[in-house]
Formats: structure tokens, sequence, C-alpha cells
């Protein structure tokens, strides 16, 4: 019993460095970070094409592929969730990316209740640790 025992413990302690590794695949945050909109404001109603504006604090932005401390790119989530912090944010017409470091785009929405949110990701499209996220705001298209 006693082998088998420092086996486990042998392994265990070999197997630790890869279990932190997969971890670190994700970009770590400053504290207080924090991206937000500054339009449309949340129970706004608008018309469509809505004007969205990203705000950000306590980092910068750079363009994805850009691997620099503090910095990330923004990604905005139309009637959807985020699914995976771990996971890179898909490219669709509910994830919207901005690889090039805009701050600003024009989006088509239909008439009706919409939510929307605010995603700073890496430069591989991953959420940060712990994620930079905006609230999820609410608007109505006209």
């Amino acid at each position: 019993m006693q082998i088998s025992t420092r086996i486990v413990f042998a392994s265990a302690l070999l197997l630790a460095p890869l279990a932190a590794q997969a971890d670190d695949h994700r970009t770590a945050a400053p504290e207080g970070a924090a991206v937000y909109f500054i339009t449309p404001v949340d129970g706004a109603s608008v018309t469509s094409p809505v004007v969205v504006r990203f705000g950000l604090s306590g980092m910068g932005v750079a363009p994805a592929g850009t691997e620099k401390e503090k910095t990330g790119h923004h990604h905005l989530l139309i009637d959807q969730a985020l699914e995976n912090p771990d996971d890179p944010i898909p490219a669709d017409d509910t994830h919207r990316h901005f690889g090039g470091g805009q701050t600003e785009t024009s989006v088509e929405l239909a008439p009706g209740e919409h939510t929307l949110q605010l995603v700073l990701g890496d430069h591989n499209h991953i959420p940060h640790l712990p994620p930079v996220m905006s609230e999820v705001i609410t608007i109505t298209v006209e």
C-alpha cells in the first residue's frame, strides 16, 4: 500500500505543473479594469442602425494578435451571453469582433428589444482573467 501511495503522490507532483499550465492560456486583467457603453445607455429607445460607442478604463486597446500587457480589443455580444470565458469568443452575427482596435460601430438591428454586452478579448480573442465585461444593457429599436 505504501508504494502505490508514493506513486500517486509522485504523479500528482509531476502533473501539478501541467494543471497550472492549463489555466495559463488566459491573459491577466489588471484590478479595476472595466469596459462599458458610452452609447447607447441601458433602456434607450433607438433607431437602426444603432451607433455603439465603447468605453474602457484601466487598460488600453490593441488590435487582435498584438500581445501586450494590459491591453485587449472589444467584442460586442448581441442578444447573446458569453458561453465560456476559457474559449475564444466566436465570430458571428451575435458575437461581433473589433480586432482592428475600433472603439465604435454602427449595427443594423431589427425592431424590438435587444440586449448588448461588451467583452474585452486578448490577442487571441479569449476573455481576460478575470473577464473584463460590461453590464448587459437592454435597448429598444423602434
